[in-house]
């Protein structure tokens, strides 16, 4: 068994997601290691091969888009390049695949907002010269045109330059992933298609039977999806899928969508991704951080630029697992057809606001992009880039992803908090880029004791808005996160912490726990509590000591270790009131 996490029988994970869809209030699952359980930041493995995936959102060719796969020489665009580069690339076609057959009848879409969509094969060919690998066509436009339309997909699917998932000639077909071997790693690809079904026609739900159709992931459909799914992650290294979810519009994920990425996940998915919404959606790790999932990847190659918001997705993997994530932001033109990518500053708060789409998610946030080996540490320490940083007001893509903040109730106002980026070394011992929000008072100084920190080579396994973790403490100790500001109380009391007013730090809260009596938080920081943290202690990575770097710079500033207080909360540092 390549999966070894595939401990929940099948015959459950199908029924929980029958159930789920069932539910009208769908409570969120949580993973057998719990909230607490750390996530190690990797680094890359130099006799292991890395493979690089990029994921893109929807594609067609309607309107004044018709004639594009006509011209032998069309590509989806500028970002073609990413989707090239990439080791496998896929994005999701909406669109019967056919020149041929009548409009499907939609009796349950509002006759009013009902749409029809399809291209010829040389779309395929399109699709190839972008450099796209795997194309989706398990979406609300997939049999638009009803039997003859599928059955003219599954022929042009069988005469493609590029695999084509999520139909089939049989329910078995539909189902079926595309399976490749890249870089020694076994990869399958599935699709499915999990939007508001708009008919009762079976060629839109395949079924034991039913004759050709698209793979659904809906009632029966998600029982199949979920077999499918575990049976890929009994053979094959890592697996994928593809669906198209979520409601049309909104940048939340629906509660539907995360009781499947949930069950998706036990049944042995390691990466979900999807589309549907027409827009960008919240991405990350769920759980334990065994399966990354991206909510929503928005529109790519489009007839208008109505949502113009787009982007690729780049997943590395290492050994089955994400060990990088990267989003790539572009923008479609009001008059639609290819996304052109960002840069500079447009890039940068793109990125932003996407990294805040995730705080109303369950997901945590994933690896980072994975550092060049340019920036390995060496003794020496002359290999790493320079300490950079920023100190800057709460502009609007880092308020936007402040979710947590409320003005009528925060003890301090908005303009007096500061957004702090700072370079630090990672427990990989390479460079990454942290923030955090902090009083305007302590901003600077804070910029200081982290240059010292980068200086003297302690690192810091991850710094990233509490926001990151719903503004939730707990979530954030467990994932071993860094952070400042956050509008709370002191556990067990109403009265404010000192981070509700950005006047306090945490450090490394896996390596350094909060003990009161004998519960010791976060529970993965047990190992630990024994730790000898004198100065001539064994030296631990991450972990804070008498003498220290990270001691003696807080006390230079005047503030104070919590590791001191009389339950010891050896992770704190603030400025006293």
């Amino acid at each position: 068994m390549r999966h070894s996490r595939l401990a929940v029988p099948v015959g459950f994970v199908m029924a929980s997601i029958v159930a789920c869809a069932a539910l009208t209030e769908v409570v969120r699952e949580s993973s057998d290691a719990g909230d607490d359980a750390p996530r190690r930041a990797t680094a890359l493995v130099e006799d292991e091969p890395s493979v690089e995936l990029a994921f893109a959102g929807d594609v067609h060719f309607e309107g004044d888009l018709s004639s594009v796969p006509g011209d032998p020489a069309s590509t989806l665009g500028p970002m073609s390049d990413l989707l090239g580069a990439a080791d496998l690339a896929m994005v999701n076609l909406e669109s019967a695949i056919t020149n041929r057959g009548r409009r499907a009848g939609k009796e349950l879409e509002d006759p009013a907002d009902t749409y029809w969509f399809r291209t010829g094969p040389r779309a395929l060919d399109v699709l190839q010269r972008s450099g796209v690998d795997v194309v989706s066509v398990a979406n609300n436009h997939g049999a638009d045109f009803g039997l003859a339309g599928v059955r003219d997909t599954i022929r042009a699917s069988e005469a493609s330059p590029i695999a084509v998932v999520g139909v089939g000639r049989t329910d078995r077909a539909a189902f079926a992933p595309h399976r490749v071997r890249v870089k020694g790693t076994d990869i399958a690809v599935h699709a499915a298609d999990a939007s508001p079904r708009e008919s009762g026609d079976a060629v839109w739900a395949a079924t034991p039977g039913s004759g050709p159709g698209i793979a659904s992931a809906r009632g029966t459909g998600s029982s199949a999806l979920v077999a499918a799914v575990a049976e890929s992650a009994r053979t094959d290294d890592l697996v994928v899928v593809y669906l198209h979810w979520g409601e049309e519009g909104s940048a939340t994920a629906t509660p539907a969508q995360q009781a499947t990425a949930a069950v998706l996940e036990a049944a042995g998915a390691d990466i979900v991704v999807g589309t549907h919404a027409h827009t960008p959606l919240g991405a990350g790790l769920r759980g334990d951080g065994r399966t990354y999932v991206s909510y929503g990847l928005g529109n790519f190659y489009w007839y208008h630029g109505r949502e113009a918001e787009t982007g690729v997705l780049r997943l590395t993997v290492q050994g089955g697992k994400v060990v990088g994530d990267e989003w790539v932001p572009g923008r479609i033109t009001r008059s639609g057809g290819d996304p052109r990518p960002l840069s500079g500053d447009a890039a940068t708060s793109a990125v932003q606001e996407w990294n805040a789409l995730r705080s109303s998610t369950d997901l945590v946030a994933g690896p980072g992009p994975v550092q060049a080996p340019a920036t390995e540490v060496t003794d020496g320490g002359d290999t790493l880039p320079a300490f950079a940083s920023t100190i800057s007001s709460i502009g609007t893509s880092v308020r936007r992803g402040m979710r947590t903040y409320d003005a009528e109730t925060c003890p301090v106002p908005l303009a007096d908090l500061r957004h702090l980026t700072v370079t630090h070394v990672g427990f990989d011992g390479l460079a990454h880029e942290g923030e955090l929000v902090l009083h305007a008072d302590v901003a600077a100084d804070a910029v200081d004791v982290f240059a010292a920190f980068y200086a003297a080579r302690f690192p810091i396994e991850r710094m990233l808005l509490i926001d990151e973790y719903g503004g939730d403490d707990d979530r954030s100790m467990a994932g071993n996160n860094t952070s400042g500001f956050n509008c709370r109380t002191v556990a067990g009391s109403g009265r404010w912490s000192e981070h509700a007013y950005g006047r306090a730090i945490d450090i490394n809260p896996v390596q350094n726990p909060y003990v009161v009596g004998t519960d010791v938080r976060p529970r993965a920081a047990q190992e630990f509590l024994a730790a000898d943290r004198s100065a001539t202690g064994p030296p631990v990575a991450g972990l804070i000591r008498d003498g220290d770097v990270v001691r003696t710079e807080f006390e230079r500033i005047g503030w104070e270790w919590g590791g001191l207080y009389p339950e010891p909360d050896y992770q704190h540092f603030s400025l006293p009131g």
